[in-house]
């Protein structure tokens, strides 16, 4: 593993290439040695509001170039930047900030009455910050370095996750986990010096604040963009060389018909080099993979990975430029140990099925908070990661399934207790089950099966999706949902539970919506 700090990295390079481009965003274009000075000044801002180490503070924003920054002055300091996901509800965001229990919360302006609708008193980006940050010192806190180096296990982030209990959890990633992280992306993923990172992926994903870290500890350039801006990426294509391009499901297919309007009209059109694209390969179809990577004229990679161990335990392919790949096998990365293990943890055979669980310096500290779910994941020692792997005689891993049921929809992870817990909160529903169901846009998407209450009034899908949107984020809301005729006729074990397999083979096995079907159109994911 590489020794030192995120800050400390960051240090070094600005006093060898003070003048090189570092990070730019919302018109900001900062070098080294001027982002390494924004980084001091908000650390001693911070300090000087009486943070300080192990306190939390929550950040409500959409990407913009100081949330970077806040993460390395939470290096050199100790704080633990707990980044809110915006796109939940406000029911959601009360729980997510309550956890954790922030000493501060920083919003931007766009967020700032979300943060007051929850009770909060937010400092907000913008003029204010602005004068606040110049009124302190550019130099580094003396020995802090130094203090953060000792201690490695001091929490860093704090990334919220889809929860089994229905609320999300809090991921508490520790500096030694995010320098083992740093570690596999110039090792083993080819990061180096002259890449750039383009950091549209919102930064409560660790796709792009801990990857935004780690190229600006190798001394690369970050172009910070909000949101998945399809013009403005495929712009920057143009220039480079990038690292890695992160394109998930929901967006590829735009990306390709964007650079095919451009060659249209320039067939001179050519991309930058691109080290790697994609993610998520699982729930891409193969031929989007072969022309994603095609025009782009890089290999797609072929990646497997959680906020909990970051992207790598089993993420080392990648499909050549064009290829449409038929096999999808993960290959184990340098710096992990990993098991195949069954329901009683025993090891099982090659060719059999096991849910992974893994060791190694990058994987997290714990679920902040959470000691009974920190228990029964980390029991033994090892990491249960919810997916089930069967190992081949070469090692490599193919994935089966989840052990935790679990709907990957784009990049986000749905838990269908999440659904269900809000629909069962409607006085019409008696019982509520949710299923995934592949799409060609999204990889997979929610669908609920609801059973009406005995006696309930009449209800209708659209009504009940209205409830959804009024408590869950969007990208969580069912995009179908199926009345059945009672409780009785949900296909259940002989222990009771509705078996959700069974209604997955329903969906797949049909060539056309039935007529009694209650359906509601497409919802934004």
């Amino acid at each position: 593993m590489l020794p030192g700090t995120p800050g400390g990295h960051l240090a070094e390079i600005a006093a060898r290439c003070p003048d090189r481009p570092a990070i730019e965003g919302e018109g900001l274009v900062l070098d080294y040695a001027g982002l390494d000075a924004r980084v001091n000044r908000t650390a001693r801002l911070l300090t000087a509001r009486g943070l300080g180490r192990g306190d939390r503070m929550a950040v409500l924003a959409e990407n913009r170039l100081d949330y970077v920054v806040l993460a390395f002055a939470a290096a050199r300091t100790g704080i633990i930047l707990a980044a809110l996901n915006w796109r939940l509800s406000d029911g959601e965001l009360s729980h997510c900030v309550h956890l954790v229990a922030p000493r501060l919360v920083i919003a931007s302006p766009r967020f700032r009455d979300t943060a007051r609708r929850l009770g909060l008193d937010p400092l907000v980006f913008g003029p204010d910050w602005e004068a606040a940050l110049s009124a302190e010192e550019p130099g580094p806190i003396p020995g802090a370095e130094a203090e953060a180096e000792a201690r490695q296990e001091d929490g860093l982030l704090i990334l919220y996750t889809s929860g089994t209990t229905g609320l999300p959890k809090g991921a508490m990633i520790s500096a030694r986990a995010e320098m083992a992280r740093f570690t596999l992306s110039r090792r083993e993923l080819g990061l180096r010096p002259e890449h750039m990172f383009i950091a549209w992926a919102p930064m409560f994903h660790m796709v792009s604040i801990e990857h935004a870290m780690h190229v600006l500890m190798t001394g690369g350039r970050v172009v910070v963009v909000d949101g998945a801006d399809i013009p403005r990426l495929v712009d920057l294509v143009e220039t480079g060389p990038h690292w890695w391009l992160v394109l998930i499901p929901g967006m590829i297919e735009r990306v390709a018909a964007e650079i095919r309007s451009r060659r249209a009209a320039r067939p001179d059109w050519r991309p930058a080099r691109i080290e790697m694209v994609g993610a998520l390969a699982d729930l891409v179809p193969p031929a989007l993979i072969a022309e994603i990577s095609g025009v782009l004229e890089a290999p797609y990679w072929n990646s497997f990975g959680s906020t909990e161990t970051g992207m790598l335990p089993a993420a080392g392919t990648r499909f050549a430029p064009g290829e449409a790949p038929g096999d999808l096998a993960k290959a184990p990365n340098s710096l992990h140990l990993w098991r195949l293990v069954d329901e009683d943890d025993r090891d099982v055979p090659p060719g059999t099925a096991g849910e992974i669980a893994v060791r190694g310096p990058s994987v997290f500290s714990g679920y902040w908070n959470a000691a009974a779910t920190n228990a029964k994941d980390f029991r033994g020692g090892w990491f249960h990661m919810g997916d089930m792997f069967v190992e081949r005689p070469d090692g490599r891993l193919d994935f089966v399934d989840r052990a935790k049921y679990m709907i990957k929809s784009g990049a986000e992870n749905i838990y269908p207790v999440e659904i269900e817990r809000v629909l069962m909160t409607h006085p019409a529903v008696g019982e509520a089950v949710v299923v995934r169901r592949p799409d060609e846009r999204w990889g997979e998407v929610p669908v609920a099966f609801v059973a009406l209450a005995d006696e309930a009034p009449p209800v209708t899908a659209a009504e009940l999706t209205a409830w959804c949107r009024a408590g869950l984020a969007t990208y969580k809301c069912p995009r179908e949902i199926r009345f059945v005729a009672s409780r009785d006729d949900f296909p259940r074990s002989t222990s009771g539970k509705v078996q959700r397999k069974t209604l997955e083979a329903q969906l797949q096995a049909e060539t056309a919506p039935p007529a009694a079907r209650d359906v509601v159109g497409e919802s934004a994911a």
